[in-house]
């Protein structure tokens, strides 16, 4: 580029163009006050996905699976003591009368059991009579007597240790961010003004507001973290003033335009993107490291100013550029995968590495020209590199069958790890097990049957029948029978459930009457009497106004994507066996589909890791006009994939959504210390040197920037281990080993590669 520019003409742009990239840098800067943030987790559902649309439409017709929020509140004594229900009645009044948002709220002393005599007469007393506990002692045994009898009851408003008690808070549908945090707070707040032993809450709003807060904080600490490790790494890298003060605008300016962008494109901050700026700070700090490395070698040889500019353009630039190109290619390869926050995880640190090498090209050879000139330390002194990396290159080219040996017995090492490589996800799986939250969920999981929604839709296969036929209901009983004793559903709506209750309740509370009526003129007087006005919102919970549909939810501990799965399969494989005759089964619900997307996510990276190589295999090949520099070039980039999945199987850690993307990630950044090499080696062969003197000079003076830049990018992503998100903790501390691992073999087995298949006659090829 610098070749058709005169120093005159230099001098002349420089000023105009420093200016306006000022003035957009402080634009974009002051447009980061428009971020925002989002944690909406049906943005994970898979796009234009016939089961993801079946659930639209399916909750369109009823509502919200996750529109809730559980309190469970803890008495060590014993739930059945008059004080401690006292403050329950007392809380459950207040959350009634003054959260905002709120629908519905259903507690174990509001709740209350009902006795039906004959067709339209019913008798209603509470389930827990605080004023005849208070007169008579023994009316508590009845109470909790009654209560245990009441199947509906256990492990939905009392736990079936009778150690505590849930509130279960039924809110508007799709609150927004500012809403949730209104009601959440609000809550907090009232629970406050009460001393119990222990309060738990749970719900896709508590999550939410907690995750936001988690991603501002964690943007703002990874700033500022970023923000010393580039001070530290600059003073150790170029020792002076200069050489920290000049890289530092092109760093936070790349970082400004990023972060600005996304608020001036209103694009929000998601839970993958607040990695963001630990990766803009490794990528650009990349580029200004190579940059300003190969400025300050021209100027210790003499060269002014200008000609230094210059070489460093000449030498540096194309493959900085190549370097950033395919690091972009890397994370741009996942905006083909049909999930929007990983899409635009890809998308925007795409751009952003893209844009960290145009402010580099541009920033930097006027701060270079303007700039006083740094301290020049002489080579001489520099006897750490300057005997170093030749010691390090005559040892690797004169023990070459140990580093053969040795990357023979890394690559063994790496694909039996791949053998311990399991795919799995949890819903709170992104949390560490020490966090409040997390333990809040668990709780859930353990005493109510677990927070994970479980969900069917189930129509009549009869136009001439409704959900109210007796064939009907009893092939709902046989499949609510399977959902609860073969794969542990703990059932909390369903058409059924209510209609055994009422049964029950007909015949004065006696338990063996718990079952569903087999006489219809019961079941009619069951079904009038649900559609009674004051109780007519309950039918609308399980039934469609045509009532040819109806919906049985219930939720499931925690266990995982695989087991999950694995019962999910079971049952489908149960429903295909026994071939209902009068009602078709569906399932559906968030959960479900955050699971199918697991296994869709997977798929579509392998995919998109498979176009990232085939696009820097392409790259290369115009590049350096040779296959065998393809292959050379890819083999110690692809390694280090086989690596991450190994330390992946060693530690234990799942392939999910958080961690796939990882592959992807590595090989773009991976190959950037390959091209520095090879880009040298090019530049020198066509100087008409052989290929071992080519590669020893490249091996010099590429390493020490190779090796500086590795450790920047290790110490950034490692800064991910400081992270609450256990998926972010993961990507750093993979990521840092990863990159590690790929400057050995760019090391080691590169320069070995070159010397066995890139013979003297290839060099007409440049």
């Amino acid at each position: 580029m610098m070749k058709f520019f005169s120093e005159q003409k230099f001098r002349k742009l420089a000023p105009i163009i420093g200016a306006l990239l000022i003035g957009l840098t402080a634009f974009l800067g002051y447009k980061i006050s428009d971020l925002k943030f989002d944690y909406d987790f049906e943005k994970f559902f898979p796009a234009d996905d016939r089961d993801a649309d079946y659930f639209y439409a399916h909750r369109d017709k009823f509502e919200y699976d996750n529109n809730f929020i559980l309190v469970a509140i803890e008495n060590k004594k014993g739930i059945f003591d008059i004080s401690f229900m006292n403050e329950v009645k007392s809380l459950t009044t207040k959350l009634q009368t003054s959260l905002p948002f709120i629908t519905g709220v259903r507690s174990i002393t509001n709740q209350n059991e009902v006795s039906l005599f004959g067709i339209n007469n019913s008798v209603e007393r509470p389930y827990v009579d605080l004023q005849k506990w208070k007169e008579d002692s023994s009316f508590i045994t009845k109470d909790s007597a009654r209560i245990y009898s009441s199947k509906e009851l256990l492990n939905t408003l009392v736990a079936r240790d009778g150690k505590s008690v849930s509130i279960f808070l039924k809110h508007e549908d799709g609150l927004s961010v500012k809403k949730s945090d209104t009601l959440v707070a609000e809550l907090k707040g009232i629970l406050s003004d009460f001393q119990f032993d222990s309060v738990h809450l749970a719900g896709t709003t508590v999550g939410q507001r907690y995750y936001i807060e988690k991603m501002n904080s964690e943007l703002l600490f990874f700033m500022a973290l970023s923000a010393i490790l580039v001070i530290l790494f600059l003073f150790i890298a170029f020792r002076s003033g200069w050489g920290i003060l000049v890289p530092q605008v092109v760093i936070f300016a790349s970082m400004l335009w990023v972060i600005g962008g996304m608020g001036l494109f209103n694009s929000p901050m998601n839970i993958l993107l607040t990695t963001l700026p630990s990766i803009m700070f490794v990528v650009a700090m990349s580029d200004v490291i190579h940059l300003v490395s190969r400025y300050m070698d021209a100027l210790r040889d003499g060269f002014s100013k200008f000609d230094s500019i210059k070489i460093t353009l000449r030498e540096v630039g194309f493959p900085t550029f190549l370097t950033s190109l395919t690091t972009s290619i890397g994370f741009f390869s996942l905006y083909f995968i049909n999930v929007q926050p990983v899409k635009m995880f890809g998308l925007i640190i795409g751009i952003g590495v893209l844009l960290a090498f145009f402010l580099s090209i541009l920033f930097l050879p006027i701060l270079f020209y303007y700039f006083p000139s740094p301290k020049i330390i002489d080579k001489r002194k520099e006897t750490l590199w300057g005997k170093f990396l030749p010691q390090a290159y005559d040892w690797i080219t004169s023990h070459q069958k140990r580093v053969w040996i040795g990357s023979f017995i890394f690559i063994g090492l790496s694909i039996l790890g791949m053998t311990y490589l399991k795919s799995d996800n949890l819903l709170m799986d992104d949390l560490k097990a020490s966090d409040p939250i997390k333990a809040d969920f668990y709780y859930f999981d353990q005493h109510y049957g677990g927070y994970r929604p479980f969900e069917l839709a189930i129509n009549v296969a009869d136009t001439n029948e409704t959900v109210w036929s007796l064939d009907v209901l009893k092939e709902l009983e046989e499949v609510e029978i399977y959902l609860e004793d073969t794969l542990g559903v703990e059932l909390k709506t369903s058409l059924v459930q209510s209609l055994k209750v009422l049964s029950r309740s007909s015949h004065f509370g006696d338990t063996n009457f718990y079952k569903l009526p087999s006489k219809k003129r019961d079941i009619k007087r069951f079904r009038r009497y649900l559609k009674i006005a004051e109780r007519g919102a309950l039918l609308p919970l399980f039934l469609d106004s045509t009532e040819s549909l109806t919906r049985i939810q219930g939720t499931l501990p925690d266990l995982g994507n695989n087991i999950i799965t694995a019962r999910t399969v079971l049952f489908q494989s149960y429903l295909s066996k026994r071939k209902f005759e009068h009602i078709k089964v569906r399932v559906t619900g968030s959960a479900y589909l955050l699971d199918k997307n697991i296994r869709y996510l997977s798929n579509s990276l392998i995919y998109g890791l498979l176009l990232s190589i085939g696009v820097v295999s392409i790259i290369m090949g115009l590049v350096f006009k040779s296959f065998r520099m393809v292959l050379i070039s890819l083999l110690p980039n692809t390694i280090p994939l086989i690596f991450i999945a190994a330390i992946m199987g060693y530690l234990g850690i799942e392939v999910k959504t958080s961690t796939s993307i990882i592959f992807t990630i590595a090989f773009g950044i991976a190959v950037d210390d390959t091209i520095h090499l090879l880009g040298k080696f090019k530049f020198e062969l066509m100087k008409g040197k052989s290929v071992p003197d080519a590669l020893k000079h490249s091996f010099i003076v590429t390493g020490k920037a190779m090796v500086l830049t590795t450790l920047i990018l290790c110490s950034g992503f490692l800064l991910l281990l400081f992270s609450t998100f256990m998926g972010t903790f993961n990507m750093g501390l993979l990521l840092g080993i990863t990159l590690f691992a790929a400057l050995i073999l760019d090391l080691t087995l590169l320069p070995l590669l070159i010397l066995t298949f890139y013979k003297e006659s290839s060099q007409a090829q440049h």
